[in-house]
């Protein structure tokens, strides 16, 4: 194959594929450029005049690299791995940086493999990190855990990428002995570490940095964005579904510009069908006044420098042909996706059969849990004060207000009220862990809904006026094999299945979406108010690694404080 792309280069043989005048995007020099491109096999032989087997005509189109995405966990979509990239890849991305670490908080390394399985059937490259936080908080109970001595093993595998977002950052601190072991496995590996350290400065940052970590994904601040980037760092630019930075792109000049990359985090396929994947992103920095060169370099070369992805992320001899055509610079709308010289996606549509699912059993029927009664939804407090848990609109951040109740047979009754109950479920172990809260203004009225997305152990988590619909939510969890389910008092249920590991449907996006759209509405009949994503804000209640107060299978956690602390109010 070396012979014959050097005799391509030359002129001599006809190239397999050639992408006939071009104007295409140099990352290298920040231009814009012409000429035909001429593709051999699965790399590009050369930028100039050339004729080939194939030829696609490029006139009044402009020719980009593939984009890379720097950080996504695939399980927010809500579809399996060939799901997500049917939707992905059309839109032009042609290599993600994935971190498995919802998936493998339930399944542990099965999950994992399970991405990596997955993935091989789709024209997608998974670049695939060992998760670093499972669990998240060890006050919870999770469905893995990966210690230091379980990472050092893990990570020696060829098909483990790096070390994933090491959200622990009190433990790189505090030289945590377990964190220690995971950080210097990594480096023993000559693996690539990934941060996460929102509001960390000065000492405490360089203290962090020495564990050998490159990127960080939750700057907000000027201030942060430009230490962070003058220590060393790379910081993304983020684009997800509820959590953003996009306004980090006007910290961007041209003295830093090869510092910052884009990626999506977490993106439902809602978005990514509706709008887009970094396409998307890159719509929005353009209008946002982002100059579409310095976008463009951000979404394709300085990820692959980043990450150390040789052969990426331009447009050049021997650089591997990942290629995206778009109409234009404005609105990036891919016409042509081409993925190792072949064609892949044409007018937003996949070429490719993703309707085939790898479905191993280590990822199905993961809701293990006892038969529930109403009983064990009661909730018996002393006096008639509770720490009510409040969470505002599109946010993750919860509150705590003081509200009464009234008590009846040892059980509060919330009916009539702007409060609701709240349980976490354990559902990976059969502990029987029930933790109980009181939720306040969520506006459900007349039963319960169930969610099994739950960050970051992903356990059941519960929200209801009536202990029967709360206990027959949690069954037809069990019953389905995770998901999403809504159980009215007089006993009528709707519910969306995601069948993979209580995160992922393993059918096709369309479905998911018209499933999801139902069961959403049906929940804003029963009174949830329309400002909150009627079952993706219960996920986060769970999340003890955010403010304020938060729900475990093991109690009501104080996140500030970092310990338990009793539903009782003084």
């Amino acid at each position: 194959m070396l012979k014959k792309l050097i005799k391509t280069a030359k002129g001599e043989v006809k190239a397999d594929l050639v992408l006939k005048n071009a104007t295409y995007v140099d990352v290298f020099s920040g231009k814009i450029a012409k000429g035909d491109i001429a593709i051999c096999g699965e790399k590009i032989a050369g930028v100039g005049e050339y004729d080939g087997l194939e030829e696609i005509d490029c006139k009044n189109l402009t020719v980009l690299p593939g984009y890379i995405d720097g950080h996504v966990h695939i399980e927010s979509s809500q579809l399996s791995p060939e799901g997500f990239a049917s939707l992905i890849v059309p839109r032009g991305t042609t290599a993600i940086i994935a971190d498995p670490h919802e998936i493998t908080n339930v399944c542990g390394m099965a999950g994992c493999e399970y991405i990596l399985k997955a993935s091989k059937s789709v024209p997608l490259d998974v670049m695939l990190n060992l998760p670093s936080c499972v669990p998240a908080t060890p006050f919870e109970t999770s469905g893995a855990h990966i210690d230091g001595n379980e990472t050092a093993r893990q990570i020696k595998k060829d098909y483990i990428f790096g070390l994933g977002e090491f959200m622990n950052y009190p433990g790189v601190l505090n030289c945590d002995k377990d964190v220690i072991k995971k950080l210097e496995a990594a480096h023993a590996e000559g693996k690539i570490i990934d941060g996460h350290a929102p509001a960390v400065y000065g000492k405490e940052l360089n203290a962090y940095l020495c564990g050998g970590i490159k990127t960080d994904h939750e700057c907000v601040t000027k201030a942060e964005v430009e230490e962070k980037i003058s220590k060393g760092m790379y910081v993304h630019i983020r684009h997800g579904s509820s959590t953003q930075n996009l306004g980090n792109a006007k910290y961007i000049n041209d003295k830093n510009s090869r510092r910052f990359i884009l990626c999506t985090d977490d993106r439902h396929a809602a978005d990514l069908k509706e709008k887009g994947h970094i396409d998307d992103a890159l719509r929005r920095l353009v209008k946002d006044g982002l100059d579409p060169v310095t976008a463009v370099t951000c979404a394709t070369l300085n990820c692959a420098e980043c990450y150390n992805l040789k052969w990426r992320g331009g447009i050049a001899p021997f650089w591997l042909a990942d290629l995206v055509i778009v109409d234009d610079l404005k609105n990036f709308n891919a016409k042509y996706v081409i993925k190792s010289g072949k064609l892949v996606a044409k007018d937003g549509e996949a070429l490719f059969d993703a309707s085939k699912r790898y479905l191993p059993k280590s990822v199905l029927n993961t809701v293990n849990l006892k038969e529930l009664k109403a009983d064990d939804f009661k909730i018996s407090v002393k006096g008639n004060k509770v720490k009510a848990m409040t969470i505002e609109p599109g946010g993750v951040v919860t509150g705590c207000e003081i509200a009464e109740v009234k008590n009846e047979n040892g059980d509060i009754d919330v009916k009539g009220t702007d409060l609701l109950k709240l349980a976490v479920v354990e559902r990976h172990k059969m502990t029987g862990n029930i933790g109980k809260a009181v939720f306040k203004g969520y506006g459900l009225k007349g039963g319960a809904m169930g969610i099994t997305i739950a960050h970051d152990s992903h356990n059941v988590i519960l929200l209801g006026d009536d202990n029967e619909a709360m206990a027959k939510a949690a069954n037809k969890l069990k019953e389905i094999g995770g998901g999403m389910v809504l159980v009215e008092t007089d006993g009528e249920t709707h519910y969306l299945t995601l069948d993979i590991a209580g995160l992922m449907s393993s059918c096709d996006a369309e479905h998911l979406q018209s499933y999801s759209r139902a069961i959403i509405e049906e929940a804003h009949g029963m009174g949830v108010k329309r400002e909150y994503e009627a079952f993706m804000s219960l996920a986060f209640l769970s999340l003890a690694v955010i403010p304020k107060l938060k729900i475990l299978d093991t109690g009501l956690f104080d996140v500030e404080k970092f310990s338990f602390t009793p539903l009782e109010a003084e």
